[in-house]
């Protein structure tokens, strides 16, 4: 495992931590809403999948940071609602009472299963090469539920050709052999420690795990806190270094 300084991060746009606004437009896709960003002539382009809060103003200026980011170097980056317009309300996490609990685990057992997401997500891939015919390439980064389908879809066969996870969850050793293509792991200090080793040394191909120890599960997805200025600096660094990692693996 190696960790290299990113370029990418030194050409991250200021990060704003409250009122957003997207550079990018809803598209539908295997009729779910998705969210697109970046020139639609990039001929690489990103599969964001998303954490179990779904479209977050974090998450979405995650996506046009990864799109618009590298002028020499663009993608277009989309993030379809897998959830169909019901993720998990934030309110539910943490799953501090015994029914958050329940129903978090009601969720993970039915819309978020991952043999329900992993079905479509050829489809979707389809329908955006046919109709985004410069795409040539495809990498895929996910956020903690999401870190889990990534790093089942990164196994043989998939379409992918690099992949990040970001703070992970359901980090599993038994899912590391099979990998195939370029993985980076950016695993939060809520991340089980053991397991992450476990993953990274279990794990055939070319990889790095950098962690990013002051920060909690979900820092660069819904439940970052850009207010922060330490959370800031290390929501920009993260999503620097996901660039360099896809500019160096496609």
């Amino acid at each position: 495992m190696t960790s290299t300084q990113s370029k990418a991060c030194c050409t991250v746009p200021p990060v704003v931590a409250e009122g957003y606004k997207q550079k990018g437009d809803y598209m539908q896709v295997e009729g779910m809403k998705t969210y697109a960003t970046g020139p639609k002539t990039a001929k690489s382009a990103i599969l964001m999948i998303y954490d179990i809060f779904g479209f977050f103003p974090q998450t979405i200026q995650g996506a046009d940071i990864l799109a618009h980011a590298d002028q020499d170097h663009q993608y277009q980056v989309f993030i379809p609602d897998f959830f169909d317009g019901k993720p998990v309300p934030i309110e539910w996490y943490p799953p501090d009472t015994k029914e958050k609990g329940e129903k978090l685990g009601e969720f993970f057992n039915t819309s978020a299963a991952p043999p329900k997401t992993l079905e479509r997500i050829p489809k979707v891939l389809k329908q955006l090469e046919s109709e985004r015919p410069d795409i040539k390439e495809w990498a895929i980064v996910g956020f903690c539920w999401g870190g889990k389908i990534v790093n089942l879809i990164s196994q043989s066969g998939t379409p992918f050709k690099a992949a990040a996870s970001c703070h992970p969850a359901m980090v599993d050793a038994a899912d590391a052999p099979g990998v195939t293509i370029p993985f980076l792991m950016l695993p939060s200090k809520d991340e089980n420690k053991e397991d992450v080793e476990k993953w990274a040394k279990a794990t055939k191909v070319k990889n790095s795990v950098e962690w990013y120890p002051d920060q909690i599960h979900g820092f660069m997805a819904a439940r970052g806190d850009l207010k922060d200025e330490s959370v800031k600096k290390d929501y920009e660094k993260a999503y620097g270094r996901v660039l360099t990692w896809f500019h160096e693996n496609m």
